[in-house]
């Protein structure tokens, strides 16, 4: 892939190295996330724009706590030292850093010398900081301007410009941070130079040039779960080398109301691409009778669309010279697995493992340098539905894991009419992009008493579960406005049968996970 030099956010086993990456990106210049454990001569030769040093868990002074390799600041490569990193910074160049046995965690007031700095130029003399630091930086290295202070930590900032390099002990990348964002941003273009360049324009157009190189006349296939990363990888796919991509859609019949006909229909109006339809509805229904355990479902769920894949797959092959398969791999899954590369495995938003050993593609991904909210971005510049650019994160089991208990035809209407109503309800009173994943729940196996009418009855409770997360790594749940919840409430237990009690799920992850199964 033809990307730009990269910002490497070297990762000290910090929480939020990750969204340094991402607010690097929000400021247009392209990021990669590499170890501390990366030899720095692999690190130069990955001809980095800008090193960041993120934050850590570690004392510098702990046995065996990373260190920077001096070597790294020979190179001419403009730094930046966030927290551990400021602290490890200011070590390998000369600078001391104490162990006070004072700490500051949380919003701190930053007694600011924006005269004196790029980084803080412009900005008040008191700005609220988020920090979470025991070790502090009490002498700069020499060379190095003090900038910034608080009560506890007399070098809370440093910045060398002539050197190209700068360092905070607190946390710019969270939201927490006043000005955060453009302090990161007057490093990277004030301090550090780099021009802006990374902008979906220049991502399509250097993704499209890569995938002609790798495909050139070969014919590709890409299962379409409905989701959204497969829905951009494939239209990224598509616009590149057209109808050399057919996608399969193996429909399940364990998707929400209208999932299946938005793929079949407003995603092929949207892109022209030519999309094979498997209708397996009663085939995974079938094979998922009587079976209540979650684990089972999900095994199930994952041979049945190896073997539905398969074939299509074969069909497809037989018409062409297939030698490619699209997967919507995203940055996240990338950095998480070590960056590994290999033969197809379909993602895991189908829960499966790999293809059969004689159905051997080699893979197109496209997205594998992107985030989620970039992903959602470029399908907005491909021209996809809003709809579908924005919908929720849903497992690939589909509502088989949102109920409880053995999966019926009866159980999955009740539950995709439910399902319906909080949607529509979300959608409603414009909360759809202030909740992550939104998952409703039936409780098949459980029934309570309730009145309804003038008579008792005996139903199912629906649990609710809308929860806020930037990564689904951790989660908590909405908070909801007591009106919609309500609205809700009502709607569900007046229009679906057999309902007649709703509860709302307010535990957070951990301990929680989002699903229940």
């Amino acid at each position: 892939m033809s990307t730009p030099r990269p910002v490497l956010v070297v990762d000290f086993g910090a929480q939020y190295a990750q969204l340094i990456a991402r607010r690097v990106r929000e400021a247009k210049v392209y990021s990669e996330i590499v170890p501390h454990s990366m030899p720095v001569a692999e690190m130069l030769a990955k001809d980095p724009a800008a090193i960041i040093l993120s934050g850590g868990p570690a004392s510098v002074y702990a046995p065996g706590a990373p260190q920077v390799d001096a070597k790294l600041f020979d190179a001419g490569v403009p730094v930046f030292g966030i927290c551990y990193g400021f602290q490890a910074m200011a070590r390998a160049l000369g600078g001391t850093v104490a162990h006070t046995g004072d700490r500051e965690y949380g919003g701190t007031v930053l007694a600011t010398r924006p005269d004196a700095s790029v980084l803080l130029r412009d900005l008040p003399g008191e700005v609220s900081v988020w920090m979470s630091h025991g070790d502090c930086v009490t002498e700069a290295p020499p060379g190095f301007a003090v900038t910034a202070g608080t009560t506890v930590t007399p070098v809370a900032a440093f910045e060398d410009v002539a050197g190209r390099r700068a360092g905070v002990q607190f946390h710019p990348e969270v939201a927490h941070t006043a000005h955060g964002q453009e302090m990161l941003t007057r490093f990277l273009y004030d301090i550090a130079g780099i021009e802006p360049t990374w902008t979906m324009g220049n991502i399509i157009d250097d993704q499209v040039a890569a995938i002609r190189e790798q495909v050139g006349e070969k014919e590709v296939i890409c299962a379409l779960s409905g989701g959204v990363d497969s829905a951009v990888a494939a239209a990224l796919v598509h616009k590149a080398v057209g109808d050399q991509l057919t996608c399969v859609f193996v429909d399940h019949g364990l998707l929400r109301a209208g999932e299946a006909e938005q793929v079949e229909q407003d995603y092929v109006a949207a892109t022209g691409i030519k999309l094979k339809v498997v209708d397996a509805a009663d085939r995974f229904l079938g094979a998922l009778a009587g079976v209540t355990d979650p684990e089972e479902k999900r095994k199930i769920i994952g041979r049945e669309f190896i073997r539905v894949f398969e074939v299509a797959a074969r069909e497809v092959a037989a018409a062409g010279d297939v030698e490619f398969l699209v997967q919507g791999t995203l940055y996240p899954d990338v950095v998480e697995s070590g960056g590994g590369t290999g033969t197809a495995n379909i993602k895991s938003h189908h829960n499966v493992g790999g293809l059969p050993d004689d159905l051997r593609f080699s893979l197109v991904e496209p997205l594998r340098t992107l985030f989620k909210d970039e992903v959602r971005q470029l399908g907005l510049s491909l021209g996809l539905p809003e709809a579908m650019v924005w919908r929720h994160p849903f497992p690939g089991p589909g509502l088989a894991i949102r109920i409880i208990g053995a999966v019926s035809s009866d159980r999955l209407e009740l539950l995709r009419a439910a399902d319906l109503i909080a949607r529509e309800e979300l959608t409603a009173a414009g909360l759809d992009r202030s909740v992550w994943q939104f998952p409703v729940v039936l409780l098949a196996d459980v029934r309570s008493v309730g009145v309804q009418g003038d008579g008792r009855t005996y139903g199912h409770p629906i649990v609710l579960r809308p929860v806020s997360s930037e990564d689904a790594m951790t989660a908590d749940w909405s908070r909801l406005p007591y009106d919609v919840i309500a609205r809700i409430s009502t709607r569900i237990t007046n229009e679906v049968p057999e309902v007649n009690r709703v509860v709302l799920d307010v535990t957070s992850k951990p301990p929680g996970t989002i699903e229940w199964e």
